[in-house]
């Protein structure tokens, strides 16, 4: 290996100096930030506002959404990635375009969408009556906005490795008798168990943090119908600044740990390919 020119090491310090240095300022000014605000006031004011009874409903709101949301997810990426890369059918490119759909639109325009589709003067609100079922400005509309924000994320993370992995040790199975479940045990789920992991941390942190959608459809009904980043909002908007971060701050550390996991799985991942 060539030694590095003295040209070849301005360039290397600078590219490093100004990563850390936007690192710094968009990542880590602002979390220190949200802490420091978040106990400005001392412990007893941080534990008031987490502990407060619309902060634990918004949390169990957040909780339940992210849940419905990765578990519906989970069932749809695997029956999509399973679909597109394991069988030839007509309109399998308008299937993979219209899964990265959410992706592309605004979540506000989103839950846009969902509130002319599901509300009081769309087609549907007759039989939405008559079933005795709510929507918007409900739990359910909740639910709905934040599985259409994280639909995309498991099974875009199974779809490549799936497609990597082909179909000959399957057909092979098949040949020699297996059945369909026993195949996907012992042969596919165990080639993409580190993707679909990744895909399940990912789609969990999307849940936990959505707004956009679900601001539109939630009504802003406190104790009924906040999440998490709602919850902040209202308290930011009436100038309770330290419950605010407060809150924010538990967001925060749900982030972290997310984060920490999906490191986990990354190394896991990386190691099981070398181990292949």
């Amino acid at each position: 290996m060539h030694e590095e020119t003295t040209g070849g090491k301005v360039v290397k310090v600078l590219l490093i100096a100004l990563t850390f240095v936007f690192v710094f300022l968009f990542l880590v000014l602002p979390l220190v930030t949200v802490f420091k605000e978040a106990f400005s006031q001392g412990w007893a004011a941080y534990q008031r506002a987490v502990t407060d009874s619309y902060t634990l409903k918004a949390a169990g709101l957040t909780l339940e959404a992210t849940v419905f949301a990765v578990l519906i997810n989970t069932l749809f990426g695997l029956a999509a990635a399973w679909s597109i890369t394991k069988f030839e059918f007509r309109g399998k490119k308008l299937l993979t375009t219209l899964i990265d759909l959410p992706v592309t639109v605004s979540p506000v325009i989103a839950g846009l969408i969902f509130l002319l589709t599901f509300g009081s003067q769309s087609i549907l609100a007759p039989l939405l009556r008559d079933l005795n079922l709510k929507i918007v400005f409900a739990v359910p509309g909740i639910v709905l906005a934040t599985v259409f924000v994280t639909f995309p994320f498991i099974s875009r993370e199974l779809i490549p490795v799936m497609e990597a992995q082909g179909t000959d040790e399957e057909e092979a199975a098949a040949l020699m008798g297996a059945k369909g479940f026993l195949i996907f045990r012992k042969i596919t789920f165990p080639q993409i168990k580190w993707a679909f992991l990744y895909g399940i941390v990912l789609c969990t942190a999307r849940a936990m943090g959505e707004f956009g959608a679900v601001s539109v459809l939630s009504g802003h009904l406190r104790g009924k119908t906040n999440t998490l980043p709602l919850h902040v909002e209202i308290l930011f908007n009436e100038f309770q600044y330290v419950p605010a971060f407060a809150v924010a701050s538990i967001l925060v550390i749900l982030a972290i740990i997310i984060l920490i996991i999906k490191s986990a799985i990354e190394q896991k991942g990386a190691k099981s390919s070398d181990v292949r």
